[in-house]
């Protein structure tokens, strides 16, 4: 079984700790910040053996040259991003496979909110590390990829069973729920997601993980084949990309 800790660091991070207690590897995925994990890795006892980043952004690389130098790690990132990711060592492209001791995750490209940006989908262990793709009840702004990208990216992911767990990289929650509100009103599963949610952050606890199966009930970008979505922003009849589209534009501006 793989061991995750969520640590929450910045204003609304989170890095997440992968370790395989039979091989003793231990990864770190988007480490903002170093001194949390090495906190951590010395507390337990953990050698990080790599750092997973999903894109280049500094919130989500910034611990990583700070991180190999004090363990020795190898980075491993989008090889299209290697001359933007600190400390790059080992490039990966769709389909790659990269291995923590005795679990394996498949890379899945999904450019959009950047043109490198990959996600690591741990199959056995039913997971999913998403960085800025997919939020809880959101998914990422376009700063380098278009609309129609970032469509076929969640594609992939919609696609993924519906008991995958997905660990995003921000503590977006609440304020995608109130944005989702206005879109999908009549929505009563995203009333209740949102109930719960208020009653975590109530209590300074993680909205993570959700799962793909609470995404295609909730997330308005996974809905845009609703009929009920379309209608509230006047956009039935409209291809799948154009709902998209203007849900992004409506968020970009809410």
């Amino acid at each position: 079984m793989l061991t995750i800790l969520t640590l929450p660091v910045l204003n609304d991070n989170y890095i997440y700790l992968l370790h395989d207690p039979v091989s003793g590897e231990t990864a770190a995925v988007d480490p903002a910040v170093a001194q949390p994990v090495l906190e951590v890795l010395d507390q337990k006892g953990w050698q990080l053996s790599c750092i997973l980043n999903t894109h280049h952004h500094s919130d989500h690389v910034g611990g990583n040259l700070e991180l190999k130098q004090k363990t020795g790690c190898t980075v491993i990132a989008g090889l299209s991003d290697r001359h933007r990711i600190p400390g790059f060592d080992r490039g990966v492209v769709e389909r790659d496979v990269i291995t923590i001791g005795t679990h394996s995750a498949q890379v899945i490209s999904t450019p959009g909110h950047t043109s490198g940006h990959v996600v690591y989908h741990f199959s056995e262990d039913n997971t999913l590390f998403c960085g800025d793709t997919l939020f809880v009840m959101g998914c990422g702004r376009l700063f380098e990829g278009s609309a129609e990208q970032m469509w076929h990216s969640l594609q992939k992911l919609k696609a993924l069973p519906e008991s995958t767990q997905i660990y995003c990289a921000h503590e977006y929650s609440q304020a995608n729920g109130r944005f989702a509100l206005t879109v999908d009103p009549d929505n009563r599963q995203l009333q209740q997601k949102i109930e719960l949610i208020n009653q975590l952050r109530a209590k300074h606890l993680p909205t993570v993980p959700s799962t793909i199966e609470q995404e295609l009930a909730t997330n308005p970008f996974f809905r845009e084949d609703s009929l009920t979505l379309q209608k509230t922003i006047n956009k039935v009849k409209h291809t799948p990309i154009e709902v998209f589209a203007e849900i992004r534009r409506l968020k970009d501006h809410f």
